[in-house]
């Protein structure tokens, strides 16, 4: 037997990658022979980084970067076996890394981001996946450019200094002193909203209000990335305003693709195709996925969802297990997945089901039991 297992992880609880060791154990205990063949992975967001350096025998790098308020602190991404980059933006540019009353959008900026992109292109990456949930900012990624080697410059010819506020006042892009090598690299952006740039559902309207911004503040960051998305179009020659993913991350989507033809795509389907698992699941009898809950949203571009949709594709049946199983769950079944089930064995608090012990006799416990219904329905009717 071959069993494919491609988990993502128990957010706060057990790894992709402790997933798939505690997995094959429970497949073992009933088929001892079983060609186990374990996938980390992740959805683009937390947990990326973790799942593609461990499931490639990466490296993660430690680098010091600027905050949001450009304050220096410890970040950390990482490197996959095949030079890939990893990063997540909110490492360095992230909601949690601010207090509530520091929160301000005219000051906020995506300059650390760009430092860790800045680093891993001199330890010589050249293809980079970036995660961009969580964001602090909403500068459009004029603060990682700027750590990039960019300059912008006001309409007198001044350089402009760092966060939202400067958007309206861009005139000019010097990218002469870009950092050597940035012109080839690849980026792919693991993005799972398709919120224009600007406009009712654009950066600033729908995602600002959580990052400390009021009413006006939305107005007048909005009207900004207005003004710079004609900036960028004139000096760049890239149309944003309606591009679908543009008004991720306070218009730092759209960033990636006006300065650094980035590629917008689901989270999750990038990460698949970088793991391969397409190939793993050939020949497959079974493919074993999951994440920490499964409800109506996990059909909305999370792990399960596209694991399910390559393995109905190869024709290979898929079982999902999760610390929570919703109500609503059900509607993964027209969507690929075969079956699921909640790994909880009786009643216990959230915080003693999220125990790492715990939760890992639970997962290894229960994977047996699937499997020993297996052997029995392989019995049955062989």
């Amino acid at each position: 037997m071959k069993v494919v297992v491609a988990i993502d992880s128990f957010k706060g609880s057990l790894g992709s990658f402790e997933l798939g060791e505690i997995v094959e154990k429970g497949i073992k205990k009933v088929y001892k022979d079983a060609e186990v063949k374990k996938v980390p992975i992740a959805d683009g967001g937390e947990g990326t980084v973790e799942a593609l350096v461990e499931g490639t025998n990466g490296k993660f790098i430690d680098v010091k970067v600027h905050d949001p308020l450009m304050r220096l602190i410890d970040a950390r991404y990482g490197i996959m076996g095949n030079n890939v980059a990893v990063i997540e933006m909110a490492e360095a540019s992230g909601l949690p890394l601010l207090k509530p009353e520091e929160r301000d959008l005219r000051k906020a900026t995506t300059y650390g981001t760009g430092e860790l992109i800045k680093d891993a292109v001199q330890r010589g990456c050249r293809e980079f996946i970036i995660g961009i949930g969580g964001s602090a900012t909403n500068d459009a990624g004029l603060g990682m450019m700027q750590a990039l080697g960019y300059k912008f410059l006001d309409k007198e010819g001044k350089t402009l200094g760092c966060g939202g506020e400067i958007m309206e006042k861009v005139s000019e892009i010097d990218s002469s002193e870009a950092v050597e090598g940035l012109d080839q690299c690849e980026f792919f952006i693991a993005c799972d909203v398709d919120n224009p740039f600007y406009g009712p559902r654009g950066a600033a309207h729908v995602y600002s209000r959580q990052k400390g911004a009021d009413d006006e503040m939305v107005e007048y960051l909005d009207s900004s990335l207005r003004k710079l998305a004609l900036t960028l179009k004139e000096k760049t020659g890239k149309d944003i305003a309606e591009l679908p993913g543009a008004g991720a991350a306070g218009g730092l989507g759209g960033g990636f693709v006006a300065f650094l033809d980035g590629d917008l795509k689901p989270g999750i389907d990038i990460i698949l195709q970088e793991v391969k698992l397409a190939e793993y699941i050939e020949g497959a009898d079974f493919v074993i996925t999951g994440e920490g809950k499964i409800d109506f949203q996990s059909i909305m571009g999370k792990a399960p969802m596209g694991v399910s949709r390559l393995s109905r594709e190869k024709g290979v049946p898929v079982i999902a297990i999760a610390g929570c199983v919703a109500d609503d769950a059900g509607a993964m079944h027209d969507h690929g997945l075969d079956a699921f089930f909640s790994t909880i064995n009786y009643p216990i608090s959230l915080d003693e089901a999220m125990n790492k012990e715990r939760a890992a006799i639970f997962v290894e416990k229960n994977i047996e039991e699937i499997f020993r219904l297996i052997k029995v329905c392989e019995k049955k009717f062989s």
